[in-house]
């Protein structure tokens, strides 16, 4: 990728998180990228194109892979918590925003399977650990699918809730939130 053209991505990425995808248009991007729109129809064929070359490149994905939930101590209060506190570390608001941004019917089809990684490694990696629990004799059988998307729910909804409104809607800060919607979750499933 040469110097121009991820200018024009990281432009094009920048504007659509902040005013999302139909809102952005070329003679924007190119302004911010600070190349001239031919510049920017020479790389690219289309706004769709270049958004497209962004949700692929890392630096425009929330870094959440299963490995980021690999330092569990299989004591179910501290690894929730880790669960939770690693997610949010990477689901910034810049994030959750662009992938907003990213769910504008005229390129869903081909960002959704990017925009559903995030929360599919969360459940998976999830789901996985309260299996292995069971094998440890340390939970009882139940459901963990459904568990594992209620603690999704919980996580996405702060992380949603923070981004879109910050302070406005709740005062309630990360950790505290982490610390008492675990305990709670943890008192539940016993």
């Amino acid at each position: 990728m040469d110097e121009t053209s991820q200018k024009i991505i990281d432009a094009a990425m920048t504007l659509i998180r902040d005013k999302g995808y139909v809102a952005t248009t070329t003679k924007e991007i190119s302004q911010v990228a600070g190349v001239n729109e031919c510049t920017l129809f020479r790389k690219f064929k289309n706004k769709k194109e270049i958004v497209l070359q962004g949700v692929s490149q890392s630096q425009w994905r929330a870094n959440v892979t299963p490995d980021i939930f690999d330092t569990v101590k299989w004591d179910l209060q501290p690894d929730l918590e880790m669960f939770m506190r690693a997610y949010m570390d990477r689901m910034t608001p810049d994030f959750v925003n662009l992938s907003i941004g990213l769910r504008a019917p005229q390129l869903y089809d081909e960002t959704a399977p990017m925009i559903m990684k995030v929360p599919q490694t969360f459940l998976e990696a999830l789901t996985d650990y309260l299996n292995r629990m069971y094998e440890k004799g340390k939970l009882s059988k139940m459901d963990f699918d459904a568990l594992a998307m209620t603690f999704f729910s919980a996580t996405f909804g702060y992380t949603f809730l923070q981004a879109s409104f910050g302070k406005k809607l709740m005062d309630v800060d990360r950790e505290t939130y982490i610390k008492n919607s675990v305990k709670m979750f943890v008192k539940g499933m016993k």
